[in-house]
């Protein structure tokens, strides 16, 4: 059985084993969670060095039917771990009670919407080792003053330490997609809760960088925030040139005056 890669789910398929390995060795595995969720596993190539080493602990989920029957003809006796569904819509809570890893080739269309995901479910998720396009690994690894930092570098980092691992070439793909791809290793850090309101702080974050060439007076304007935070020296600045304690830090500030 031959699985057609699917230009409209943003299917390029992984056919290196040795960068296989390399990625599946990326991961940490903790003790403190119990479960590998790999996403998108489509031929497998990542799947079966997985169930060697976590036989018992590796589910797959994937929402291409013909990747899902392929898999459970390959591994029968591991159907049950291998769910057909749309990773963005899977209710991970119910899935593991003491924590999860997730690993895949993330399809490129969709791979921002899975760290999206990742992020609501941070109190489940302990470390991820995904592949995604160069330039969206950039951006997420980046810190401040880096041009290419942005939105999810803030987001992502205020809940996990992110690792740029190394970086992928597009022969090593079918079909050969036009740009790099690179590995990213994320694991969870100590922090439980943000000390702000994390509606504000995503809000505060998200604004900043939709007009990130303007100064955070000007980008935030619309907020119609009061005159104290207005003249606060912090908003001279551009967003990209505050960290992620910087934007917590605004946020309690804000959030100080909102709920007065």
């Amino acid at each position: 059985m031959v699985i057609r890669p699917k230009k409209y789910l943003g299917q390029h398929f992984l056919k290196d084993q040795g960068i296989a390995i390399k990625i599946v060795d990326s991961l940490t595995f903790h003790s403190n969670y119990d479960m590998i969720v790999e996403v998108g596993p489509g031929t497998g190539i990542l799947t079966n060095i997985l169930f060697e080493k976590y036989p018992e602990k590796t589910y797959l989920i994937d929402i291409d039917n013909e990747s899902i029957a392929y898999l459970k003809k390959r591994y029968p006796n591991r159907r049950h771990q291998i769910i057909a569904g749309d990773f963005l819509r899977f209710d991970l809570g119910n899935f593991s009670s003491k924590g999860i890893g997730i690993i895949g080739n993330f399809p490129y269309n969709i791979s921002s919407q899975i760290l999206f995901k990742i992020l609501d479910c941070r109190n489940i998720i302990h470390e991820v080792v995904g592949m995604v396009q160069k330039e969206v690994a950039l951006r997420i690894a980046a810190g401040p003053g880096n041009k290419t930092y942005g939105i999810l570098s803030v987001l992502l980092g205020a809940f996990y330490d992110i690792e740029y691992l190394f970086t992928v070439n597009p022969d090593v793909f079918h079909p050969i997609p036009k740009v790099k791809s690179a590995v990213l290793r994320l694991k969870r850090n100590e922090r439980q809760h943000l000390p702000c309101d994390e509606i504000i702080f995503r809000k505060i974050v998200k604004q900043g960088f939709q007009n990130r060439r303007k100064t955070l007076r000007n980008a935030l304007k619309i907020l119609n925030l009061p005159e104290q935070i207005v003249m606060l020296k912090m908003l001279d600045l551009r967003a990209e040139q505050l960290s992620v304690e910087d934007f917590i830090s605004l946020s309690l500030k804000i959030e100080s005056h909102w709920k007065r």
